[in-house]
């Protein structure tokens, strides 16, 4: 514990006493590499992972097509939400993000805790891509471990971030240009199947309601066996779905013009969720009976490997639908994948760099190589996504359904502290008569929407099973306030 804290090596953005600190030098900061087009397609991206290809199976059996009016509903408060994020970021375009803010609007220990919860949240984020990599690769190779697969992409990945951050940016940007390329072919393709009536027999558009209704399981039923169905049933999967937006916050620090780039991004937030999910899903529902889902594989290619029978004309030609198509979206949803991994990564690193800064984590994790990477951050956060494989290991058939219910909590905790930070924020330039840059919609009543959406999760999810996800977030907090308590007296004993 010795070498854990340098209280004298703090620099001025994240330490509230010191103002007239010197300031970092030049080689020892994180580099302005992302470029406009990067912090477009990463936040672009950023709406296109697991949570939608492969998560939504498990939305839509509790749920059926009456999912698509969820992701609506949380699209919105995400996009509240990343507005309020959005502008702190463009008034204080520094690492750490809303560790920052937190640590600079709230107090020391909610710096130290929204660092930290965000830091395990993308690690429990990246353990679940992990696992879902292994899935997807199933569906070629059903006889390779999921274990192995992702030990695979986890090395990978990983070697690619400890390049530079130019490296990590291009790769997320060929990553989304693949992803939104093959989203937007899919609804395209999926509007002419039903237009033209090539879907088959199955496809309509009065699959959305035809078999029981838009609400075919209500908002909150039980079934036969006691378990809880319907909308607000499969909230928390579709929550699931939209973490990563706020990683356009961490960007900041390495973003070229982040005055301007950010902004630009974070508004088209709600035009990506419409097109993306709301679109797509419509697609979806309409191609198949929503009967036919199910949690084992990702819909899309389920729906689409079940055309293969059918042909269709184009051009004056027949073309026969093969299950080519379906081993090309199984390709494209990998892809989906390894980019939400390759984001976890740098994210997850940049975080741990933050609270290095600020003294809440060893110092040696600030550290900079030549290229500006934090070479020792994203080691030490690999070795913890790592406890992945393990998981995959022991217990396979389970593992994305764990992670994914840890992921929401911690997600809904680290949103919760984004919308209370940004009141404080708002305060606070008030007191000092500042016009901010990038003004969030609708303050303050936006704020208390997303509060009040957030905590109403918290209640289904102990309601509907998931109690032990909502259980551990005392256990969590009190984990956090115990180790803050530590680094406190360890930070007056150098002091």
């Amino acid at each position: 514990m010795k070498k854990l804290l340098h209280l004298a090596t703090l620099p001025t953005v994240f330490t509230l006493e010191l103002t007239k600190t010197k300031e970092q030098p030049t080689e020892q900061k994180l580099k302005r590499g992302l470029q406009n087009r990067h912090i477009q397609l990463i936040a672009l991206g950023g709406a296109i992972g697991t949570g939608l290809f492969l998560g939504i199976g498990s939305a839509a059996v509790l749920a059926g097509p009456s999912v698509i009016l969820g992701y609506a509903m949380a699209g919105v408060i995400a996009f509240f939400i990343m507005r309020q994020l959005g502008e702190m970021v463009v008034e204080e375009p520094v690492s750490g993000s809303f560790s920052h803010f937190a640590y600079k609007y709230w107090g020391t220990f909610a710096g130290f805790a929204s660092g930290w919860n965000y830091w395990i949240l993308y690690i429990l984020v990246s353990m679940s891509e992990l696992t879902a990599i292994g899935v997807y690769v199933h569906f070629w190779w059903p006889e390779i471990p999921l274990w192995t697969t992702s030990l695979f992409f986890f090395i990978a990945i990983n070697a690619l971030n400890l390049s530079s951050v130019k490296v990590y940016g291009e790769a997320e940007f060929w990553f989304s240009i693949v992803k939104v390329a093959a989203i937007i072919s899919m609804i395209v393709f999926g509007i002419y199947l039903l237009v033209s009536g090539s879907g088959g027999p199955q496809a309509s558009v009065q699959n959305l309601w035809n078999d029981g209704g838009f609400f075919p399981k209500g908002l909150l039923d039980k079934d036969a066996q006691g378990n809880f169905q319907g909308l607000f049933a499969a909230i928390a999967m579709i929550m699931f779905s939209f973490g990563g937006l706020e990683l356009i916050g961490i960007t900041a620090a390495e973003a070229d013009k982040p005055e301007k780039t950010i902004p630009k991004a974070t508004n088209q937030v709600i035009y990506r969720i419409l097109i993306f999910y709301v679109g797509a899903l419509i697609i979806l529902f309409s191609l198949s009976p929503w009967k036919n889902i199910t949690t084992d594989s990702s819909p899309f290619v389920m729906v689409f490997e079940s055309l293969k029978g059918f042909q269709f004309s184009l051009f004056g030609k027949t073309i026969y639908f093969t299950s080519l198509i379906a081993n090309v979206l199984n390709l494209i949803v990998l892809t989906a994948a390894l980019s939400v991994y390759n984001s976890c990564v740098y994210s997850n690193s940049r975080m741990l760099y933050g609270l290095a800064e600020q003294g809440n984590a060893p110092a040696f994790l600030s550290q900079l190589n030549k290229n500006h990477v934090p070479v020792k951050a994203i080691l030490v956060s690999g070795l913890f996504a790592a406890i992945c494989i393990v998981i995959n290991k022991l217990i396979p058939e389970k593992a994305l359904e764990v992670l994914m219910s840890l992921v929401v909590s911690t997600l809904i905790i680290n949103w919760l502290m984004i919308s209370v930070v940004h009141l404080k924020f708002k305060k606070h330039k008030k007191a000092e008569q500042v016009k901010t840059k990038f003004p969030s919609f609708i303050y303050p009543l936006s704020n208390y929407i997303c509060l009040i959406f957030l905590i109403g999760i918290l209640v289904l999810m102990w309601m509907t099973g998931m109690k032990l996800p909502v259980e551990l977030i005392p256990c969590w907090v009190i984990f956090l306030y115990l180790c803050y308590l530590i680094v406190k007296k360890q930070k007056a004993a150098r002091a």
